[in-house]
């Protein structure tokens, strides 16, 4: 029987990088896997599950989200050198992964640095950036299921494809993965690091609350330029707008509601197809109720 703290009604503001949204029926942040593990086996808790990093790519609805949902990024966060590659638990943030691996040589995870999420949030999506991918550098992955279980499966176990993965079970969840980065003692990844970190500055709207590229780039294309070129940026609904800075992003101007966003979401979607015949794709994952 596990002592684990879980939370009631709990707002999801702070929880994820839009800060707007719903509460969750129960939210519970485990201390370490040992913890998930535990509570997962006692199955006293409410469904369905949800299972949440940074918050950095869902928008959470106003009504909030049914069942338990599960903060992994406070926890979960430990990188280890094996044998088998390079070990990441799911919690860890994808900076703190990029600057491990860099202090220790390895070349490859610089793009990491460019994700502002999780693990394993960048493992459920295939989250990538500066033309690399996730799962390009996957060898195998630890997965959590229901009841506390354990499951180490290989990468050829998923279907992997642009900004989606489709696993072979959907009661599991990413709590780690190896990775096959390479040491180059020659190399030098901070630099190539700071150069990213430096074009994200300039590119993109970071001084306000957002998630990052709302949709994926189409084939040949750019989601970006898409926009723009319809005359969205600057598109508002209530306190949210579509960004002057990054035609992709859709910022919390403050007090913002998920439902502006999801209108502006909407709209961009509508009026594309409509001026360019080209349906575009979420690259976030919208989760829970309207509100009433």
């Amino acid at each position: 029987m596990t002592n684990a703290m879980i939370l009631k009604n709990v707002p999801l503001t702070k929880y994820n990088s839009w800060r707007v949204g719903g509460a969750a029926d129960a939210l519970f942040i485990p201390k370490n896997l040992e913890d998930l593990k535990n509570f997962l086996k006692d199955e006293h808790y409410l469904k369905p599950l949800t299972f949440i990093g940074l918050g950095s790519n869902i928008l959470v609805r106003d009504g909030g989200i049914r069942g338990t949902v599960i903060v992994m990024h406070a926890a979960l966060n430990e990188i280890q050198m094996t044998d088998k590659g390079v070990y990441a638990e799911a919690g860890n943030t994808c900076a703190k992964i990029a600057k491990t691996l860099a202090r220790e040589h390895y070349v490859g995870g610089e793009f990491f640095a460019g994700i502002p999420g999780t693990v394993g949030g960048a493992l459920a999506m295939n989250a990538g950036c500066y033309g690399s991918e996730t799962w390009n550098y996957v060898t195998q992955v630890n997965m959590i299921d229901d009841n506390g279980n354990i499951v180490t499966r290989l990468r050829d176990e998923f279907k992997i494809s642009y900004r989606e993965v489709i696993k072979p079970n959907s009661k599991e969840w990413f709590v780690g993965a190896w990775f096959n980065f390479k040491k180059d003692m020659a190399g030098d990844p901070e630099s190539k690091i700071k150069e990213y970190l430096n074009h994200r500055k300039n590119t993109q709207p970071l001084n306000w609350p957002t998630a990052g590229s709302t949709f994926r780039n189409p084939k040949d294309t750019f989601a970006a330029k898409l926009i723009e070129d319809c005359g969205l940026k600057g598109f508002r609904v209530g306190n949210a707008e579509v960004s002057d800075k990054h035609a992709n992003f859709i910022i919390n101007l403050g007090n913002a509601s998920a439902k502006d966003i999801e209108n502006i979401i909407d709209y961009v979607e509508c009026e594309v197809f409509k001026r360019k015949g080209i349906k575009l794709e979420r690259e976030i994952k919208i989760l829970g109720d309207f509100l009433g």
